[in-house]
């Protein structure tokens, strides 16, 4: 067995899971990291453990952090969750699902662990392509969290390791993210992506995660999985 490690933080959609699959690919025992944040959405962290499970990871961790102490989010709040949007709408602005620093938060927490597991790889989900306009899934941003997690670290100011935050859809569309997840043998009926899912745990099909998952999985010609049963 590969003695590569890398985190890869896993929120049970379909990005997260297809760089947990891509980080498989690459031979890495994975170490997922999820979190219960207080997120309207609290189906995703089943989806999450139906992942990590299925895929094989060497431990899956989840961390309690709430955020709706801070607000700030129609995801941690009572602000209502947008609906209805067009694609061009959707493509403007940041909306009001961005929770205020979440992934700075999410990667900070990824980094104590890759120092601790010396793992020098941490995967993230992030794409600048087919998303909504978060500043916190652009690659400067990415570069910088970077530059500054090398300067964090005791392993990495001692020379022992190098941190690398590794995003490899952040220049992908979601059909091209779906398709190849499906390459890798991805199950997508595990994931889920709805922002205000039904009591159910049906997704909503209005809100922009899911307006965008349909549109990936029309452009390939083929149903999302999530709709069946």
């Amino acid at each position: 067995m590969s003695e590569k490690r890398a985190v890869v933080l896993l929120s049970g959609g379909i990005d997260s899971t297809t760089t947990l699959a891509l980080a498989k690919r690459e031979g890495y025992r994975v170490y997922a990291l999820s979190f219960r944040y207080g997120q309207r959405n609290r189906f995703e962290l089943d989806a999450a453990k139906r992942v990590a499970k299925a895929l094989g990871v060497e431990e899956h961790l989840i961390i309690d952090i709430d955020l709706r102490l801070i607000g700030g989010s129609a995801l941690t709040g009572a602000i209502e969750v947008p609906k209805g949007r067009t694609a061009q709408e959707i493509g403007k602005g940041i909306p009001v699902t961005y929770v205020p620093a979440r992934n700075t938060i999410f990667l900070s927490f990824g980094l104590a662990w890759s120092e601790v597991l010396m793992a020098q790889d941490i995967f993230i989900g992030v794409n600048s392509i087919d998303y909504s306009g978060y500043p916190d899934c652009r690659e400067e941003y990415i570069r910088a969290f970077e530059e500054m997690a090398n300067l964090a670290l005791k392993e990495t100011v001692e020379g022992k390791i190098r941190i690398k935050i590794r995003t490899p859809l952040i220049r992908m569309r979601k059909s091209e993210i779906i398709k190849k997840g499906l390459e890798l043998g991805v199950d997508y009926g595990m994931t889920i992506s709805c922002y205000d899912p039904l009591p159910d745990g049906k997704p909503c099909g209005l809100c922009d995660s899911c307006i965008l998952r349909k549109k990936g999985f029309e452009e390939l010609g083929i149903p999302d999985p999530a709709y069946s049963g």
